[in-house]
């Protein structure tokens, strides 16, 4: 299975870098992971509800022409479905059944997703009705995606 992360924003700080390096090293045995960072697009001192948009909007285009047309992709949103990590195990299998061997997992940058983005969404997947860091999202989807493999092949791990 292919499976690409596309991530508005860059890990900045060396811990998160660690935790998305030791999960995409423990990926590797699973699948083939990509990710992709997309370039946050600059945002004023007190934007306005238009300047906020324009934002959303250039990172929208930007993480639309890293996504190819056969790719399932599952944005992360806070009013998407929230899943177990059964759920989601269960999810990435059922893919895997219907011949969807290329997913894509999109996560936005501090403003969110444009709604083109969105609409282009196969599933839109919440971790939570809070907000979190780009940063900490990304190691936790790392986290979960591993979790699916393990819990799919029934592998010690998941507890």
């Amino acid at each position: 299975m292919n499976i690409r992360i596309i991530a508005v924003g860059k890990l900045k700080e060396k811990y998160w870098r660690d935790a998305a390096g030791e999960y995409a090293k423990r990926l590797g045995a699973y699948c083939n992971l990509e990710i992709v960072e997309i370039k946050e697009s600059p945002l004023r001192a007190n934007p306005s509800a238009a300047d906020e948009e324009a934002v959303k909007t250039a990172e929208g285009e930007d993480i639309l022409r890293h996504i190819s047309k056969g790719d399932y992709v599952i944005t992360l949103e806070i009013k998407g479905r929230g899943l177990s990590s059964e759920h989601l195990a269960d999810k990435m299998a059922d893919l895997a059944l219907d011949g969807k061997s290329s997913i894509a997992f999109v996560i936005g940058g501090s403003l969110g997703l444009s709604p083109e983005v969105s609409k282009r969404a196969d599933f839109k997947l919440s971790f939570s009705a809070m907000t979190f860091p780009h940063q900490m999202m990304r190691v936790i989807l790392l986290e979960q995606i591993y979790r699916s493999f393990k819990i799919n092949r029934n592998e010690t791990y998941h507890k």
